[in-house]
């Protein structure tokens, strides 16, 4: 009985199948799972002086496997270059200097005194004679293990040791109100090495600091400073708010490795932004006039009363007139739109200057990074001669600094206060009278921003005190016609 027609076709299928199969392992054989493995040479002179600083370890793969290469010396000791690391198949050559994972040995500095935690994250093996072994391994193929040895002389075993690495502050406030508004970092090299300084965050992101070069070329052996600001100084959001990572890395020509870390924070970190606001109603800076009253006087040893916050629209001549001898009063509101706080300092609103007097007269001398108004007028000696800090004291959050040992006064972020204040015009400059007055809001230290200088320029008048205001001195006699 014949079989049906399928099943031959079936059977011959698979006939032609198995004898494929015979057919290939006879024309091509299994091939191993790592063959020409070896170094390039069985001598190494790592010393960076351009011969024989390195040799080339070479090995194929038939298919993936984990591989693993290490170095024994006569001593024992084991040096790792490759520890299970995970390869494909393919053709591999990897350039060796003799520089292997970190190790400490007997003698070494002893890490554990630093103020600072220190690794050595890349080593140099030192000058011997080594028994290498190289190892491949998977599910299908088991464990390849493969030796030799390598000898290593002449190398330069000098680590690029930092011994020293000192930050200015542990708490970094970025944010230009003078107070630990940067780091300075200090790390000191023993080895030339090229050596890099950077923040690191949780995330692994880093900030590379700049470095300061004062005589020294970058990597020279011997002390090397870095200053950071965050960014602020050029118009830069500083990094996030958290816990930082300070690291050093210095490596030097062998690939020899040393890495030293401190922990910082930021706090408070942020552009500060900060302005003039429009009034509801009327101009932006109002000007006014008060009689001069002795109870005002103020000086750093006598606290002069103050006058009251001015209140009512702004007069809306063109030209203010004031009796000599009286105040010229203005008052303005100032708003902190950004995210970080904005420092200030006196004197307050309310305070009355004299025309001579500065804030240094009051007991309140420039601070670097502080915010005040400044009002200048074109007869004043200097620029913005008075200043007041922004609001009062009870609209501010007050912060006291233990470590300086100082309190300091902050306006929060999306806050507006009115500042306001008084300087009695006793000073005639004829040919500046009538001058301009204006306001500008001045941080200290830093700069004036364009928008916020010169805020509502209003034209003075000061009136004699033998004259009273709206009264005209007499106009010269009109000249003769003539003769004929």
């Amino acid at each position: 009985m014949a079989l049906p027609k399928i099943y031959v076709i079936f059977g011959v299928l698979i006939a032609l199948i198995v004898m494929g199969g015979i057919g290939y392992l006879i024309l091509q054989p299994p091939v191993p799972l790592v063959q020409n493995v070896g170094f390039s040479s069985d001598t190494l002179t790592p010393n960076a002086d351009g011969e024989s600083d390195i040799v080339v370890f070479s090995y194929s793969l038939a298919r993936s496997a984990t591989i693993s290469l290490q170095f024994q010396n006569e001593n024992g000791e084991i040096f790792i270059f490759r520890d299970k690391q995970r390869r494909v198949g393919g053709d591999y050559n990897v350039n060796f200097s003799g520089v292997v994972d970190g190790y400490i040995r007997e003698g070494d500095l002893n890490f554990d005194a630093l103020p600072f935690e220190a690794t050595v994250e890349r080593r140099l093996m030192p000058d011997g004679v080594y028994q290498w072994t190289f190892v491949a391994e998977n599910e299908s193929d088991g464990v390849k293990t493969f030796q030799g040895t390598l000898v290593i002389k002449d190398g330069d075993p000098e680590l690029p040791l930092i011994t020293a690495f000192e930050v200015s502050s542990e708490l970094f406030t970025p944010n230009q109100d003078g107070i630990r508004d940067r780091i300075r970092v200090n790390v000191f090299l023993e080895k030339e090495a090229d050596l890099a300084v950077y923040l690191e965050d949780a995330n692994g992101a880093r900030t590379y600091l700049p470095e300061r070069l004062l005589g020294r070329e970058p990597g020279e052996e011997g002390n090397h400073e870095y200053d950071y600001d965050g960014g602020v100084d050029d118009g830069f959001e500083p990094p996030e708010d958290g816990t930082y990572q300070l690291v050093a890395v210095a490596q030097d020509d062998e690939g020899q490795r040393v890495v030293a870390t401190r922990t910082i924070e930021i706090e408070d970190g942020g552009l500060p932004q900060v302005e003039i606001y429009p009034q509801s109603v009327g101009a932006t800076v109002c000007f006014g006039t008060l009689p001069w009253d002795d109870r005002y006087y103020t000086d750093a040893d006598t606290i002069g009363e103050k006058i009251s916050q001015p209140e009512g629209s702004c007069s809306s001549l063109s030209r203010l007139q004031i009796q000599q001898g009286d105040l010229l009063t203005f008052h303005l509101t100032v708003r902190n739109y950004g995210r970080t706080p904005i420092r200030t300092q006196g004197p307050f609103s309310g305070t009355v200057y004299e025309f001579e007097q500065l804030p240094n007269t009051l007991g309140y001398p420039q601070s670097d990074g502080a915010f005040r108004i400044g009002i200048y007028c074109d007869s004043a000696i200097i620029d913005h001669p008075w200043r007041w800090g922004l609001g009062t004291v009870d609209q501010l959050t007050e912060v006291y600094d233990p470590q300086l040992n100082d309190t300091f006064y902050y306006l929060e972020p999306g806050k507006s206060v009115v500042v306001w204040g008084a300087i009695r015009m006793t000073t005639i400059i004829p040919a500046q009278n009538p001058q301009d007055c204006s306001a500008s809001l001045i941080h200290e230290g830093v700069s004036i921003d364009p928008f916020q200088l010169r805020i509502g320029v209003r034209s003075i008048e000061i009136i004699p005190t033998e004259m009273k205001i709206n009264d005209q001195p007499e106009s010269p006699p009109a000249p003769e016609p003539p003769f004929g």
